[in-house]
């Protein structure tokens, strides 16, 4: 820990630090949380994360697991864990209109087609951001 005297002297923390008061407190390993911020004598106090709630990186608190309303096109791929996010995907009979780094966070279900037609072509839609 370091700390910043006067106030305003430390610009900013380091990258697994965060600055509470006039302190650069360490942050807490994946899969814990602030219990205690450091002081001046004392280091930061970690406990691991409770129900519901994940830590994937360094943090300084708490990151509620997402909820996914299950029946409306998305499963859970993979569960929230204490250090990581729950993972959603889609059903059977729909595709993602909101893609994450491994699963989804929309879903749209694929078109229909009544006895006799047919689909002659399918569409996907790409957006780039720059």
């Amino acid at each position: 820990m370091r700390m910043c005297k006067p106030i305003g002297s430390c610009i900013a923390c380091g990258r697994a630090e965060y600055r509470i008061r006039d302190e650069c407190c360490p942050m807490c390993s994946p899969g814990n949380r602030v219990y205690k911020h450091c002081t001046e004598f004392t280091n930061t106090s970690c406990v691991p994360c409770v129900d519901s709630m994940f830590l994937d990186e360094p943090n300084a608190s708490d990151n509620r697991c997402h909820v996914f309303s299950l029946g409306l096109g998305l499963k859970v791929k993979q569960p929230c864990t204490y250090s990581s996010d729950t993972v959603c995907g889609t059903l059977e009979g729909f595709y993602c209109l909101d893609p994450t780094k491994d699963g989804c966070r929309a879903p749209q279900r694929h078109s229909s087609c009544e006895p006799g037609q047919y689909i002659s072509h399918t569409v996907v839609e790409v957006i780039k951001f720059y």
